[in-house]
């Protein structure tokens, strides 16, 4: 059963993939869905069996590599972490494959696309099921691989080919570190097994698990697109939207996530690699929101409320509380996955328009896409009692609970940031749904509601944010709960739950939500109640630009431009390599190896057999000339050391060194006119 898992959805790409032309688009539909189906039924037994029973599982197919000391086997591990994480992963992309049956009805490519969904989904499940670092890195590569497929999915427009390489390259290099963090872990520990790795790490130097700490991170920063690593999260916007919401919700971005909860044991030895992760999180939280504060692309907020909600995740990782950065990832999947496809269907409905500028007024043509949608902002937003309220505030009382710097700094980043998602979330809900109509009056007359296919997930999706995080907070972060057992370990002394829990100021737990709210009817009040006043405020209306706010156009600029990050690495990093390239493949490749190589040494001989044969001119005078040069060469190697021996003790006492190099090349001369006799003699002997 346990296998099934990995391999149905594996099954139903390679059936879609290979097959596509036999199974026909319907085929291919009904195989991949049923194959997620049964998968989403057996990952619910198992969240049973192995979460809630307690009864973890583990299967060895045999070995892998044997060198040496290097004992890798093909082994699966469902824990606690596996199953939990699962079931979100199982679940959306089940719904997403349902929702893209009505989707993508229209698109030639049918059984492609379900091929990389499915293949997506079985890449994310080996990830997640390995048993050890080895098979983890296959299915961390596979997603890697098919992310790529995916984005680049409409591969005849240039800039699907651009993000997909921008997403492709950015995940090599955090891969590239995660590869030597476990090199660095083997060359250690002798293992890449998890729980020989685990119970080895408490005897390791500091320094030591602070350096495969931070390697580790380069990997997930990458993959989970966090500061400096994000720039090719918003980029992959351009792939259709399913894929949009399978990679941002539960799959891709969550890898990273991962990563750093199933290593836990290491991070919690290394202080200074939380303290590092707890202020990369709080930042990247705070950049992504202003960043999507003034985007106008509709998938593009989104995107940028994935990457702040990220942030968040990673910030609670620094602050070692590994159940509640779980359970913000679980229930960030379901809401975000309803964000997304909530998006595709105005997208689909609206002719296919993505800016918010030129929508407005659909709440009337879109009556259940707009309450979905809602449901998912407010979700998102921490509103009492919905699913996002029990994992995101509780993040941000642990950090004040914290009692230290990094705590403090992460508390306020986050509270600010708080207001700033629920601002720019209405924003997008005012823009598309509530404010004047902005599009084209045709636009309008052909929008309706989506069928059964697309309606179905979203309201799956909708309970899921409704109801989700009231039914497993207690089991994953109440007090006293013993859900994860082994699975994730905290260090005693970064226990804070308690405090956080009892010990704060009521003020300081409901001050985020207070600032959501204030940010939330801010935009509403804005974008909705007062358009024109906001529009005449900020010079885009008919209204005088006022003098006294030149300010905010740079200050729009800079948040709009993403903190100008694309320009310093197209200018600094993208530039820089690729003149570097040019350098090596003229200079070096064409220079210096030609000059080595075959075709240099050719015709440096043959050049040289050339300059030779130009002495041999006939003339006796010329061979003259070199015979008299050549003894006097010969006298000068003879006599000359004779003549330095007289002068080499004075030499000896004022500087030993330069009497060396003296002896030195003596001996040199020496030998020379010991070759050259010996090749006379040679000669004579040979004649």
């Amino acid at each position: 059963m346990y296998l099934s898992i990995i391999l149905l959805p594996l099954l139903g790409s390679i059936v879609s993939g290979f097959l596509g032309r036999k199974v026909g688009v319907t085929g291919s539909k009904i195989i991949t869905c049923t194959c997620l189906i049964i998968t989403s039924i057996l990952i619910s037994i198992a969240y049973y069996e192995v979460g809630i029973s307690g009864s973890v599982v583990e299967i060895d197919l045999g070995s892998w590599i044997e060198s040496e000391l290097m004992q890798i086997k093909w082994e699966f591990y469902f824990d606690q972490l596996t199953v939990s994480l699962g079931l979100a992963v199982v679940y959306c992309s089940t719904l997403i494959h349902i929702y893209t049956i009505d989707y993508l009805s229209s698109d030639p490519h049918n059984q492609r696309f379900f091929s990389y969904l499915s293949a997506f989904t079985a890449g994310m499940l080996f990830l997640i099921c390995g048993g050890n670092f080895f098979v983890m890195f296959v299915g961390w590569e596979a997603i890697g691989v098919v992310s790529y497929l995916l984005i680049n999915y409409y591969f005849t427009r240039i800039q699907a080919n651009k993000s997909a390489i921008l997403a492709f390259t950015m995940n090599r290099g955090g891969d590239m570190l995660m590869s030597i963090g476990f090199f660095s872990i083997f060359s250690l520990l002798g293992t890449l097994n998890y729980s020989q790795v685990f119970s080895l790490i408490p005897y390791m130097n500091e320094t030591a698990i602070t350096i495969i700490s931070l390697l580790l991170l380069g990997g997930a920063l990458a993959k989970s697109a966090n500061i400096p690593l994000h720039s090719w999260l918003p980029g992959s916007m351009e792939a259709p939207t399913p894929v949009s919401a399978l990679l941002h919700a539960a799959t891709l971005v969550t890898a990273g996530i991962y990563l750093l909860l199933r290593c836990s044991p290491i991070l919690e030895y290394s202080s200074t690699a939380l303290l590092i992760i707890t202020i990369i999180g709080s930042s990247t939280a705070f950049f992504a929101a202003t960043a999507g504060l003034l985007q106008n692309d509709l998938k593009r907020i989104i995107a940028f409320s994935t990457i702040s909600q990220l942030g968040y995740m990673m910030m609670a990782i620094g602050l070692s509380q590994y159940n509640v950065a779980l359970m913000h990832t679980v229930n960030h999947a379901f809401f975000k996955a309803l964000l997304f496809l909530g998006a595709g269907a105005v997208i689909h409905a609206f002719a296919d328009e993505q800016d918010v500028r030129k929508m407005g007024g659909l709440i009337k043509f879109l009556p259940f896409t707009y309450a979905v949608m809602l449901t998912g902002t407010l979700s998102l937003l921490a509103t009492p009692y919905l699913t996002g309220f029990y994992s995101k505030d509780l993040i941000l009382e642990l950090a004040f609970g914290n009692y230290s710097f990094s705590g403090m700094y992460a508390y306020i980043l986050g509270t600010i940031t708080a207001g700033i998602t629920a601002f720019y979330s209405f924003r997008l809900i005012s823009l598309v749904f509530l404010t004047y109509p902005n599009a084209p009056k045709n636009y309008y007359l052909n929008t309706h509601e989506s069928n059964i296919a697309t309606i179905l997930p979203l309201l799956i999706l909708s309970l899921f944010s409704i109801f989700f995080g009231y039914i497993v907070s207690d089991i994953y972060v109440g007090v006293g709960s013993d859900f994860f057992a082994n699975s994730l370990f905290t260090h005693p002394n970064n226990l804070t739950l308690i405090e956080a829990e009892f010990s704060l100021n009521p003020f300081i737990k409901l001050l985020p939500a207070i600032i959501s709210f204030i940010g939330a009817f801010t935009a509403i009040f804005l974008y909705h109640v007062k358009p024109l006043a906001f529009i005449n405020l900020f010079g885009c209306g008919p209204a005088a630009y006022p003098q006294e706010l030149k300010f905010i156009k740079p200050i729009y600029t800079f948040f709009n431009s993403k903190y100008y990050f694309d320009v310093i690495y197209n200018h600094l990093l993208v530039n820089k390599g690729l003149k570097l390239g040019y350098k090596i493949s003229k200079e070096i490749d064409r220079g210096a190896i030609e000059l080595i190589g075959p075709y240099g040494l050719a015709n440096n001989f043959y050049n040289t057999g050339i300059n030779i044969a130009k002495l041999d001119t006939g003339i006796i005078t010329t061979y003259s000339l070199y015979i008299t040069i050549g003894l006097l060469s010969l006298l000068l190697l003879v006599f000359t050391p004779m003549l330095e021996l007289a002068l080499l003790p004075k030499v000896t006492d004022a500087m030993p060194a330069i009497a060396d190099a003296t002896n030195m090349f003596i001996e040199m001369r020496l030998f020379i006119v010991y070759l050259a006799s010996t090749f006379f003699v040679l000669y004579n002997f040979n004649r």
